[in-house]
């Protein structure tokens, strides 16, 4: 549904993304991982035709994005990171202006959209700018799918958004791949790529990898263990002097330790807590750590 080859874009002597090759099957949930300014939102602007690439081609559901771009508008769906609708207009005119934009109309594609809409209904009257973030975000979703796009893109759809309602609206992305829809989502939270069928790790507009999340993870080839004490800044700097450690970072209210090589669990976490006592270190806690995308990124992006 959406193939990348080589493509590239940079703002001045900045290369916003660099030689970016990859593939999207159609009705797969695809995440682009990555955190602020790693060319995330650049790559998604050149897929829905709002950019012009250096160097390379892509195509999104067999449309050349540069010279099938009148074509493709009518066959994607893009919810931009930043809240775009019209804020003095109405729920319901917001609607009804992006459907009438599109040459079609709410009742026509109304199942498509119903059960994100029902929850936004009892708003309807209300002005767009006076929405709760979450509820913001249904409305720039039932925009998007008023037309009843092939590929829907969504750059950091979550952002800004409280955890219930990124729960609530990762529900309704799940459900709408049911409906054969393609899903393309940019986010810089880690914990979401596990909620996708495959990601593609970015940083500096560069791709480190592509797999499902459990590959991803399952490629991480050190053993992790999860440690903490009364003092999280000296046990970091204790830990990262540490005979036989690979790296040590926060991560969380925990400093997450991996280690060089391989050891039964019991007698590493008893030399680390021998080791840590000898530095004075209080209520130390240490247990083995199962490896999240999270810690594979870093691993990634300091190798």
């Amino acid at each position: 549904m959406v193939e990348i080859e080589h493509i590239s874009k940079s703002y001045d002597t900045l290369k916003a993304v660099d030689d970016v090759s990859l593939t999207v099957a159609r009705g797969e949930i695809f995440g682009l991982i990555g955190p602020d300014g790693a060319g995330k939102t650049t790559l998604f602007r050149i897929l829905t035709t709002l950019l012009l690439p250096d160097e390379g081609r892509a195509t999104v559901d067999g449309l050349d994005v540069v010279r099938g771009y009148k074509q493709l508008r009518q066959r994607v769906g893009y919810m931009p990171g930043r809240f775009s609708l019209y804020q003095d207009l109405s729920v319901e005119e917001n609607l009804e202006f992006f459907a009438s934009v599109f040459g079609t109309s709410v009742a026509e594609n109304y199942d498509l959209i119903a059960p994100i809409y029902v929850q936004i209904e009892p708003f309807k009257s209300r002005r767009a700018g006076a929405l709760s973030g979450g509820m913001k975000q249904k409305l720039a979703l039932c925009c998007a799918l008023i037309h009843k796009p092939e590929v829907l893109f969504l750059d950091e759809p979550g952002t800004g958004v409280d955890p219930v309602s990124r729960k609530e609206f990762w529900d309704m992305l799940r459900s709408l791949r049911t409906q054969g829809l393609t899903i393309v989502v940019s986010t810089p939270y880690m914990d979401e790529a596990a909620l996708c069928d495959r990601v593609a790790l970015f940083q500096k507009g560069r791709i480190m990898a592509i797999d499902t999340p459990e590959g991803i993870t399952g490629a991480f080839d050190h053993p992790l263990y999860a440690v903490r004490s009364d003092n999280m800044y000296r046990l970091l700097k204790d830990l990262r002097q540490m005979e036989g450690v690979a790296d040590c970072y926060a991560f969380g209210e925990y400093a997450h330790l991996k280690m060089q090589q391989d050891a039964p669990a019991e007698k590493a976490m008893k030399g680390i807590r021998a080791y840590l006592e000898s530095k004075s270190h209080q209520d130390v806690e240490i247990s083995p750590a199962e490896a999240s995308v999270e810690d594979c990124f870093i691993e990634l992006m300091k190798n």
